[in-house]
Parts: structure tokens; sequence; C-alpha cells
């Protein structure tokens, strides 16, 4: 059986010749919303459509009011948005603890891709929040900057994955954040497998601390290598009771 990486190379080079036509639900003007029953309609006709589909619909959808974040851990979504889009703004969020590893990869993905890229910064200095209070060091360093980079849009995509994590095992492809706003999850059905496959498939740049035992990347106070048999986000916040960053709420 092909896989969802393998499905979605395909259906690139054959110009979408083979993927089904999802037709786009036009907003009217000045509108960003759709009601409980068109997000599940949604989410079920988007549930084995490839990524690339999914990407298109919203671009066509949203147009200038549609933008991407990138945590520059992996580069599969940016990769196929530009291929959409490449014009698209990509959110990337400057904590000021990132690897140096991370920053490079940023800078080396813009150079390649001639990215749109819109790089945000807390607006507090530098401090050890992080130690005792890490919910509040995200929500200043990550929350608030991702705020701000959305005001004014309709819609963002997210690379986002239900098997990155037990709290992410539902994630739907096509929802309403708690800003009102249209988030996208093109790879949630994609395993890592897959993006590992559609990575080296198309010979794309990855941080290379993924190859370095850090299958998920975040900032490095808050971030360690994972363990044999440890899900992907195990590393994050160790010795604190807390899974998410908060930018995914």
């Amino acid at each position: 059986m092909s896989s969802t990486a393998d499905v979605e190379s395909a259906a690139l080079d054959l110009v979408e010749a083979r993927i089904e036509t999802v037709t786009p639900v036009r907003l009217a003007p000045g509108t960003h919303h759709f009601s409980t029953d068109e997000l599940a309609e949604l989410n079920r006709r988007f549930e084995h459509a490839p990524a690339g589909t999914i990407i298109r619909w919203a671009h066509e959808t949203f147009g200038a009011g549609l933008c991407l974040t990138a945590s520059m851990q992996d580069t599969v979504l940016i990769d196929l948005a530009v291929k959409v889009d490449p014009t698209i703004e990509v959110v990337f969020i400057d904590t000021g603890y990132h690897f140096p590893e991370t920053l490079a990869t940023a800078e080396a993905v813009r150079a390649r891709y001639g990215l749109n890229l819109n790089i945000v910064s807390a607006s507090v200095p530098l401090d050890d929040r992080w130690l005792d209070d890490p919910d509040g060091c995200c929500q200043v360093r990550k929350v608030q900057p991702l705020d701000q980079a959305l005001a004014g849009k309709s819609a963002w995509l997210s690379g986002l994955r239900r098997d990155e994590a037990s709290t992410r095992a539902a994630a739907p492809i096509v929802s309403r954040d708690r800003r009102g706003l249209v988030k996208v999850n093109p790879l949630a059905g994609w395993t890592h497998d897959d993006v590992a496959g559609y990575a080296a498939d198309h010979d794309l740049i990855a941080n290379p601390l993924l190859a370095e035992g850090f299958p998920s990347i975040g900032c490095w106070p808050c971030t360690r290598k994972v363990k044999d048999g440890e899900d992907a986000r195990a590393g994050r916040w160790t010795g604190f009771a807390k899974t998410e960053c908060g930018l995914h709420d």
C-alpha cells in the first residue's frame, strides 16, 4: 500500500491528474467562519485527500488571508505550500531560546525557496522564567507573538500531526481556533515515516537535530533527547506536567 507521502509525490508530479477534485468553499467578503456542520463536512471530505489538495483549497478559499506557521523542525509543509503559492507568508516565531541549528535551518530554507518569511519575536527580554513557569514562558514567547502574526488573517496552515503525541491523536484537518480563525492541518494524517519519506524523496532541508535524537524540537532549555520507546514529544518540558506549548490550544 502506498504511503501518504508516495501519494502526495505522485499527485504533484502528475499535476493532480489523479487527485479527487474538491470544490473550494467560497467565503463572502469579510466572513471567515464555518458552522460546526460545515467543518464536519470538510473534515470528512479531506480525511483521505492529499495534503496538496487541502493546501490548494485553503489557498483558493482564503487567498492572502492565509499564512503558514513553521517551527523549522522539518520543511515538508513549506515545500508543499510553496508549490501551491510561492508567495505564501511563512511565520516563524523566534523565542530567543532556539537551538542554533533551528535558526540555521530557517535561513537555509529562506534561501532555498526565497520565502516570504515573517520572523516574529517576543516583546520581553530574555529571562529564566522557563525554570519554574514554562506555561508563562510559552505564553509570552510563543502564543502572544503568534497572536500578533495572525492579526488580520482568516486562516493558517499548521504542520501538526496526530501521531506526534496522544494529545494530538484526534486532531482535525480543519477547525476553528480560539481566535475564530480557520486552522488547517494538511499533514494531520501523516506518520513520521510519511514525513521522512517525502523529505528524502524531495531532498528537503531538515533540522540536523532530528538525526541526533530530537524528534520534537523546541527551545533549548526545555528540550531533551528522546529515549527508546518514548513518544516524539516526551523530550519536551521534562519535570513538568506539560505536553503542549499553547500554540495549538
